[in-house]
């Protein structure tokens, strides 16, 4: 048994982690910003710390005692007046928990990093990859995971699936077909969608199995799957007839220079420049790490969308 701290246990991919680590006889110390405590389940069997990432009191309280970190804190968007940055979330927040961590001799430490995490990228992909470089100079027994996109029932959070429903299916409009050429699907935006279950397996395994240390796995669904066919299956799933209108991801980015920055516009030109630079993987290492096949992004891991 081990007693593990993750930092992100709230959000979407931290609460199936505590499920997993619960499940496989393991504790949980979670770091909660205050009002977050209702998003945590099972919260009988968990140790919650309040505070945030700014807070190194509230850090080292939260790695009291833990044998392991798993650090899985994410955003897609920046909200710089309520202190929400790629710097500050993605980056300075995981060099406080290593420092805290290493304070503790703490050895073992798990980051969920990002598929297309890149020194010279948008400020999403190069805050991950400079997280990932700070945690191995810093010496940690460390494994690396780099997820394509997680899908899976939110549980009241935000998740691809729900997404593009709510975004482009559920609209009586026509749903947008992304394209990275000028000719209709010209250059398909492509992607493997990976469930949040085989994530959370893939860092169970991690902690128990010492060959995972010092290696970094892309986790990729089954499927290779284009943008397109991503909404297809969506739209089959909740019963919906849906038109997809083609468009090249250069327009989209015009109009995203001029209207990004209202909160109902649904992407930033950085999201739409990551979108074409595709998102796939080899599901050969998550179906390893988990010893079996990957859920597919399909009808039947896609019917929480149906509630």
């Amino acid at each position: 048994m081990m007693r593990v701290a993750i930092f992100g246990g709230p959000g979407f991919v931290g609460s199936y982690l505590v499920d997993a680590l619960i499940a496989a006889g393991h504790e949980s110390s979670l770091l909660v910003r205050l009002g977050s405590e209702r998003k945590v389940r099972q919260v009988g069997r968990c140790r919650l710390v309040a505070g945030n990432l700014s807070s190194t009191t509230a850090i080292d309280a939260t790695l009291e005692s833990c044998d392991a970190v798993i650090y899985c804190v994410g955003i897609l968007k920046e909200s710089p007046k309520q202190g929400i940055t790629f710097e500050e979330l993605q980056y300075n927040g995981v060099v406080r928990v290593a420092e805290s961590a290493k304070t503790r001799g703490i050895s073992r430490f798990l980051l969920m990093s990002a598929n297309g995490a890149k020194s010279t990228g948008t400020p999403y992909q190069e805050t991950k990859f400079r997280a990932e470089e700070h945690v191995r100079a810093s010496g940690f027994d460390v494994t690396i995971f780099r997820p394509s996109v997680i899908f899976g029932d939110p549980r009241g959070r935000m998740e691809i699936g729900t997404q593009l429903y709510a975004k482009m299916i559920s609209p009586p409009i026509p749903a947008v077909g992304f394209f990275t050429g000028w000719r209709p699907y010209q250059g398909a935006v492509a992607m493997s969608p990976v469930h949040v279950e085989d994530v959370a397996q893939a860092f169970l395994t991690a902690l128990r199995e010492s060959s995972t240390i010092g290696k970094t796995y892309v986790l990729g669904g089954p499927e290779v799957l284009s943008w397109a066919e991503m909404l297809r299956r969506i739209a089959r799933t909740v019963g919906r007839k849906k038109w997809i209108l083609p468009m090249p991801i250069g327009i989209m980015k015009l109009a995203a220079a001029l209207f990004d920055w209202l909160p109902f516009f649904p992407v930033t030109r950085d999201q739409l420049t990551m979108l074409a630079e595709g998102n796939t993987a080899d599901p050969a290492a998550l179906a390893q790490l988990i010893g079996r096949q990957p859920k597919a992004f399909n009808e039947a891991y896609l019917a929480y969308l149906r509630n």
